[in-house]
């Protein structure tokens, strides 16, 4: 809780939406996660619970299948674009850490994923099989697309909106 009180990014604004601080712990350090962040999203106007979006601090096995960055938008919510929005939004966030390249995996039929990766300016590194022991952290995903951005990059003109 006394961290949570002087982070200075509790709260982050997108264009349509609002990013609150829900969480922010060090309980993960043996998946190499030093420490992770998650943002509930919310619209401007009112407090509807519209997904999440997380960023994972660390490098590690488990993070190059799980990814930096990871969301997920409610159904009723999907196809506006939010997910983008929450990302965007993080950017202080990611800057903060000193990221100069960020991971983001999704699989390989999740194109609603894929696009708001494509969208970001994400380039596609590759689409790797995910070994045994990592699928379950990976929902039991067979192989993960994995997007790079480029933080320094991550800019207004630079992303599609």
């Amino acid at each position: 809780m006394f961290r949570r009180l002087f982070f200075p990014y509790n709260v982050l604004y997108g264009d349509e939406i609002r990013l609150v601080l829900r969480e922010r712990t060090l309980r993960d350090r043996s998946l190499g996660i030093r420490e992770n962040l998650t943002y509930d999203i919310f619209p401007l106007t009112d407090d509807t619970y519209m997904g999440y979006v997380s960023l994972r601090v660390g490098e590690s096995p488990e993070i190059y299948y799980l990814g930096h960055i990871g969301y997920r938008v409610e159904e009723p919510f999907r196809g506006h674009g939010y997910a983008g929005q929450a990302v965007r939004a993080m950017l202080p966030v990611i800057r903060s850490f000193g990221f100069q390249t960020l991971t983001i995996t999704t699989d390989k039929d999740n194109l609603p994923s894929r696009k708001t990766c494509e969208q970001l300016g994400c380039v596609l590194e590759n689409i790797v099989p995910v070994p045994y022991k990592y699928r379950p952290l990976c929902m039991n995903s067979p192989a993960k697309c994995r997007y790079i951005l480029i933080a320094d990059e991550f800019d207004a003109e630079r992303i599609n909106k």
